[in-house]
């Protein structure tokens, strides 16, 4: 029996695969810095931090003539995202019901996704990390208030002060859903949709970013960017009563920017 206690919930094996079926289906659209920074696990849920491969001097030794440093490292940041599940619902759907009630477990895949997006990409301060758009040392690009078409022009922008700072591609935008809207919908003078002309700058995925303010240009180079996973993403057993489950996701993660340089914040 390991930490999520899912053989103590009244679900069955059928009601499992449900279950975990639609989580991953909800999560893969909405995990957008997954798709442009390098993964790392999962590692466990026993995973408990990244090392950083550097140490910091002790200043006082019990005994005198000793020389100390202690390790430094990046401790992970459990998240759970709570919801229930109606037990009716659930053997509805031990029954062959396809259209069964889970909106709760979609909304709970939304919030975690969206709240990964934001530690890595805006940074979360007290979880200790650093956010690839707070970190990066180059002067955001500022996009005009729903002038899509110039996304372009914003983008090869970015992309041209990565170039000078060494910073190779391909390279990788990451949208707010609302900027992601607007270049879907928008098409250049002459018809041409903006979302290719971007992909041809590019030559890297763009992904629509649940939490991201504006958006974000980096590089797909790798080992810039470093999410190491410990416990992935999985669904829990809380309790339960007559009527309805309490079930919750879960993950551990931690973040680190290695190369600020090597992105770009665009800002609305």
């Amino acid at each position: 029996m390991n930490h999520l206690l899912r053989g103590h919930a009244p679900i069955t094996d059928a009601g499992w695969a449900l279950l975990d079926d639609e989580a991953r289906e909800r999560l893969r659209s909405a995990l957008a810095a997954r798709k442009l920074v390098d993964f790392d696990g999962p590692k466990g849920w026993e995973h408990s931090a990244t090392n950083l491969g550097r140490a910091a001097a002790v200043e006082e030794t019990p005994i005198d003539g000793l020389r100390a440093a202690q390790r430094r490292v990046l401790a992970l940041v459990e998240v759970r995202a709570p919801f229930s599940v109606s037990r009716a619902e659930l053997a509805d759907g031990d029954r062959g019901a396809d259209d069964v009630d889970l909106e709760a477990l979609d909304e709970a895949a939304h919030r975690i996704a969206t709240v990964e997006n934001v530690a890595i990409f805006h940074g979360w301060p007290a979880a200790a990390i650093d956010g690839i758009a707070e970190a990066s040392p180059h002067p955001a690009i500022t996009l005009g208030d729903d002038h899509y078409e110039e996304y372009p022009r914003h983008v090869a922008k970015a992309q041209r002060l990565l170039l000078e700072a060494g910073v190779e591609g391909p390279y990788g935008l990451a949208l707010g859903p609302e900027e992601y809207t607007g270049v879907v919908e928008t098409a250049e003078h002459g018809g041409y949709p903006v979302l290719d002309h971007l992909r041809e700058i590019l030559g890297g995925p763009i992904v629509w970013a649940p939490g991201v303010r504006g958006a974000v240009l980096l590089s797909l180079r790798g080992s810039d960017f470093l999410f190491q996973s410990g416990q992935d993403l999985s669904i829990g057993y809380d309790h339960h009563d007559a009527d309805t489950v309490q079930l919750y996701l879960e993950e551990s993660f931690s973040f680190r920017v290695a190369t600020p340089e090597a992105a770009v914040a665009l800002r609305a």
